[in-house]
C-alpha cells in the first residue's frame, strides 16, 4: 500500500494533520532549494521526535574515506558526502517559560503544512496544547529566495489563545551537526568563530579534507499585531552555536512574530577572508527589502519560471501535482546559473547517494533544462563533463588503461571516482556512453556544433579509446564481446555482453569517428589544437572501426530479440505477474544473491538503448522487446517508468502509459519505493517532464526539424507544454479533439505535425 496523505491540488502539496509517522517522509516531500542552497522540510522550532535534519549547500562536500571489507586495486579512495550543513533556521519558542515542542504537546489540531509551487513558498500552521495547558496558534512562512540566492527567509508567528502569556524568541546557529551517514564516524566540519556584530550572528567554519570555507549568518526583526518592536536581544553562545534571546508580553489574540533571515556565504563565490563582509552586506538587502517584498520578489522569480516550464493538465489532478512538483524540485536543486555545479539525484533533500553526478544528468536531465531554460544551461553541463576529462583519463589509467582512454566515473564531486560497490565502479562502465550520447543530443536539439571542435571531440576521443580497449576479441565468436559488465539493470552484476553496453559502445565508436572526419575538414584549426593534445593516429583509427564494425550483440532466435546478457535465458523466466507480492520490493526482501540469478529487471537496460536509438529500429521491433523485457522488469529504480512510459505511448498502449507516467510523477508523492523519507528521487524526476513531452507529445527531431505525433490519456481532457528550440519558443496544446501549435517566441518555424509540414509564425 503507499502512503496517501499529500491532498491533491494544482498548485500546492498540502498535509493535513499532524503525525509523527509522517514527520521524516515530510521533511522530504516539503523540502525547498534555490539552487545555491537547500533543505529539508525540519521544523524551525525544536522537535525531540524522530527526525532527519538536512542543510545543504551546493558542491560542498567531504571525502570520507572508502570502507570495504576486502580492498581491491582500482577501488576509489574515498566517497563524496553530500554534507548536511551548520543550520540557520532554528527558532526556539517558549511560552510562559514552556517550550513548544510538537512531539511532547498535549494536543495538536488544525495542523497543515503547505508547498505552494507557483510561488516558491513553504507554510505550516497548526493550534497547540502546551504541557502547561496554554493553547497557542502558529503560522509560518519559509523560503530560500532566488534572486538573493544566499538567503533565505522566515516569518513565525504565534498567537496565544486561552490567555495572555510572555513569549520567547531564541533564533540560533549551530555548527554542531552531524550527517546521518558516515563510514567511520569523522568529524566533517571545523567552527573558527562564532561572533556578532549588532544584531547580526555569524559562524565561521571549514570542512575537514576539502576545506570548503563557510559563513553561516543570521539577524532577525520582531513585531507585535505587525508593528515593529525596538528588540534588545540577550546573547549566548558557545564554540559552535549563537542564539539571540527576546521575550515580550502578548495578550489573548494578539500574534507576536519574528522575521528571521538566514544562509551562506561560501569561499567558492567569495574572497575566503570576506564571508563576514559579504555576509553582512547580503543580510543588509535582506533587510533592508524586508519579508513582503523579498516574497514578492520570490514569486515573481517563479512565475517567470513557470513561464516556461509548466505543463498544464486539465481533468487530473494527482496528474497535474505531479508534474508540477518534479518541475518545482529540479528547479530547487540546479538552475543553471553556476556551471561548477551539477543535479545530484537527491538534490538538497537527503544524503543518499553521494556525490552530485551520476549518469542520470546525461540521460535524464539535459533534454528538460534544454528544453525549458536558456540552451547555454545545458551547454554548462556538457562543459562540466569537458572540464572533468584529464579526471577521467586518470580514472581509467586506475583500471589499466593507457593513451588517454576516459571513464567517465559512475559518481563524483569533481571528476575523480566516489563510488565504492566494485559492481558499479569498475562495471557499470555504460554511463560512458550517456555522456557521449548527450553530446550528440545537445546537437541534434539545439543545432549547435560548435561544442563538438571546441570541446566535444576530445571527450568523444577519450570515450572511443576507453572502448577500443575494453572490448576483447573472441575467437569463439569472432567478433568483439564486452565482458565482465553491470549495465543499466543493476540487478544483474558481472556479466557478459550487456546488450545495452555493447551497442553503446559501438555507436560512440561510430559517433567519435563521424566527427573526427566533420572537424579535420570543416574546423582545421581546432583539429590541428586537437590532435596535437591526443595525437591519434591512422592505426588507431582501425583499430576502432574494427571493434565497432564486429561488436557482438547477443540475440535469441527463438524470441527474435536481442539478450540482455548472454546468461539471460538461462534464468528461470517467472514473470513480476506470476511473483508473490510480498516478495516486493525484492531489494528489500531477497537477498543480493537470489536477485542476480532471478530474471527481474530493475529498470529499463536493452529497452533504454531502445529508447536512446529508437530510430535504429523499427516500430515493430520496439513492440517486440517491450514485450519481452517490461513482463520482467519491477520498476525499482526511480528512472524506471518514465522510459517505459514514453515506449509504451510510441506503441499506441495509452494505458499503459498513463499507468507508467502516474508512477514516475508521484513516485515520491506516494512513496512507491518506500523510502522517501531518506529524500527525494530528483534527476528522475526530469523522466515525469519526458514522460509528457517525448511520450504523450511525441517529440522527436526528424530530419533536422521539431516534430511531435500528440497522444492523449483518456483520462485527460487536456494537456500543454512549451519548448525552447533553438532560441524559438513553441507551445503545444493538446486536447481529447486534437493538438494545436503555436510559436511564441521567434520568427517562424517549420515543424513536423503527425509528419506533415507546418509553418509556424509569430502571431501580431
Amino acid at each position: 500500500m503507499n502512503q496517501d496523505y499529500i491532498k491533491p491540488d494544482n498548485w500546492s502539496i498540502i498535509e493535513e494533520g499532524f503525525d509523527v509517522e509522517r514527520v521524516k517522509s515530510s521533511e522530504s516531500l516539503f523540502s525547498i532549494g534555490n539552487g545555491a542552497m537547500g533543505q529539508r522540510a525540519n521544523f524551525e522550532e525544536y522537535y525531540s521526535g524522530p527526525t532527519f535534519q538536512g542543510s545543504y549547500i551546493a558542491g560542498v562536500y567531504y571525502p570520507d574515506k572508502t570502507r570495504v571489507g576486502w580492498w581491491k586495486n582500482g577501488y576509489p579512495e574515498y566517497f563524496a558526502k553530500v554534507l548536511n550543513a551548520p543550520s540557520w533556521i532554528g527558532i526556539n519558542v517558549f511560552v510562559n517559560g514552556n517550550p513548544l515542542d510538537l512531539y511532547t504537546c498535549k494536543h495538536v489540531s488544525d495542523f497543515k503544512r503547505e508547498l505552494n509551487m507557483k510561488e516558491g513558498w513553504l507554510s505550516r500552521s497548526f493550534e497547540a496544547t502546551l504541557p502547561n495547558d496554554m493553547q497557542i496558534r502558529v503560522e509560518t512562512k519559509r523560503f530560500l529566495s532566488i534572486d538573493l540566492d544566499e538567503v533565505g527567509a522566515i516569518s513565525y508567528n504565534v498567537t496565544p489563545l486561552s490567555g495572555d502569556a510572555e513569549i520567547t524568541f531564541e533564533p540560533y546557529l549551530d555548527s554542531g551537526i552531524t550527517n546521518e551517514d558516515t563510514n567511520w564516524d569523522d568529524k566533517f566540519w571545523e567552527t573558527t568563530a562564532v561572533t556578532q556584530d549588532g544584531a547580526m550572528a555569524f559562524i565561521e567554519a571549514y570542512t575537514m579534507k576539502t576545506e570548503f570555507k563557510t559563513c553561516t549568518f543570521m539577524t532577525s526583526e520582531y513585531f507585535l499585531d505587525g508593528q515593529k518592536l525596538e528588540a534588545k536581544e540577550d546573547t549566548s553562545h558557545s564554540d559552535r552555536s549563537i542564539m539571540f534571546k527576546f521575550t515580550t508580553s502578548v495578550k489573548q489574540t494578539q500574534t507576536f512574530s519574528i522575521h528571521k533571515y538566514g544562509g551562506y556565504t561560501v569561499d567558492r563565490n567569495h574572497d575566503a577572508l570576506q564571508l563576514v563582509s559579504a555576509a553582512k552586506e547580503t543580510l543588509s538587502k535582506a533587510v533592508n527589502l524586508g519579508f513582503q517584498h523579498l516574497l514578492v520578489q520570490q514569486e515573481l522569480a517563479w512565475a517567470k519560471i513557470w513561464d516556461m516550464a509548466d505543463i498544464t493538465i486539465s481533468g487530473d489532478v494527482k496528474a497535474q501535482q505531479g508534474i508540477r512538483f518534479n518541475i518545482m524540485q529540479l528547479n530547487h536543486t540546479y538552475l543553471g546559473k553556476d556551471a561548477r555545479l551539477n543535479i545530484g539525484p537527491k538534490g538538497f533533500t537527503g544524503e543518499k547517494y553521494g556525490g552530485s553526478t551520476y549518469w542520470d544528468t546525461e540521460a535524464y536531465c539535459i533534454p528538460f533544462y534544454m528544453a525549458t531554460k536558456d540552451q547555454k544551461v545545458a551547454r554548462n553541463l556538457l562543459e562540466y563533463r569537458y572540464n572533468h576529462l584529464d579526471r577521467a583519463i586518470e580514472n581509467a589509467g586506475k583500471l589499466g588503461f593507457t593513451n588517454g582512454a576516459a571513464l567517465y566515473p559512475m559518481v563524483t564531486m569533481n571528476g575523480e571516482e566516489c563510488h565504492n560497490e566494485w559492481e558499479i565502479t569498475f562495471e557499470e562502465i555504460h554511463r560512458n556512453g550517456a555522456i557521449a550520447f548527450a553530446i550528440f543530443n545537445y546537437y541534434r536539439y539545439t543545432n549547435d556544433y560548435s561544442y563538438i571542435p571546441e570541446k566535444g571531440l576530445e571527450v568523444l576521443i577519450g570515450i572511443a579509446r576507453f572502448w577500443q580497449q575494453r572490448a576483447t576479441l573472441s575467437a569463439a565468436h569472432d567478433k568483439y564481446v564486452i565482458l565482465g559488465v553491470t549495465g543499466p539493470n543493476e540487478y544483474e552484476n558481472n556479466v557478459n555482453n550487456n546488450f545495452y553496453t555493447n551497442y553503446i559502445a559501438k555507436w560512440c565508436i561510430d559517433y567519435a569517428i563521424e566527427n573526427i572526419k566533420k572537424v579535420a575538414k570543416e574546423y582545421e584549426d581546432d583539429f590541428s589544437r586537437i590532435q596535437d593534445k591526443v595525437n591519434l593516429s591512422p592505426e588507431e583509427l582501425e583499430k576502432w572501426k574494427a571493434v565497432a564494425g564486429n561488436m557482438y550483440l547477443p540475440f535469441s532466435e527463438k524470441y527474435n530479440v536481442y539478450l540482455q546478457q548472454d546468461g539471460f535465458l538461462d534464468k528461470e523466466l517467472i514473470t513480476v505477474a506470476d511473483l508473490d507480492k510480498a516478495s516486493r520490493p525484492i531489494n528489500q526482501k531477497w537477498s543480493w544473491d537470489r536477485i542476480l540469478r532471478s530474471p527481474y529487471i530493475k529498470q529499463a537496460d536493452t529497452l533504454q538503448g531502445f529508447y536512446f536509438f529508437e530510430d535504429h529500429f523499427t516500430t515493430e521491433e520496439l513492440e517486440r522487446h517491450f514485450d519481452f523485457y517490461e513482463p520482467f522488469t519491477v520498476h525499482e529504480s526511480s528512472l524506471s517508468p518514465c522510459v517505459h512510459s514514453i515506449q509504451a505511448a510510441k506503441l499506441d498502449r495509452m494505458d499503459q502509459a498513463y499507468e507508467f507516467y502516474l508512477r514516475t510523477s508521484r513516485l515520491d508523492l506516494d512513496d512507491y519505493n518506500k523510502e522517501v523519507e531518506e529524500g527525494l528521487h530528483i534527476t528522475s524526476m526530469a523522466g515525469t517532464w519526458m514522460s509528457i513531452v517525448e511520450g504523450f507529445g511525441g517529440m522527436r527531431i526528424k530530419d533536422n526539424m521539431l516534430s511531435f505525433e500528440p497522444k492523449i490519456p483518456e483520462q485527460w481532457e487536456g494537456y500543454s507544454f512549451k519548448v525552447n528550440f533553438r532560441n524559438q519558443v513553441v507551445k503545444v496544446k493538446v486536447t481529447q479533439k486534437g493538438a494545436e501549435f503555436k510559436l511564441e517566441k521567434g520568427s517562424e518555424l517549420e515543424i513536423l505535425a503527425n509528419n506533415k509540414k507546418v509553418v509556424l509564425q509569430l502571431e501580431d
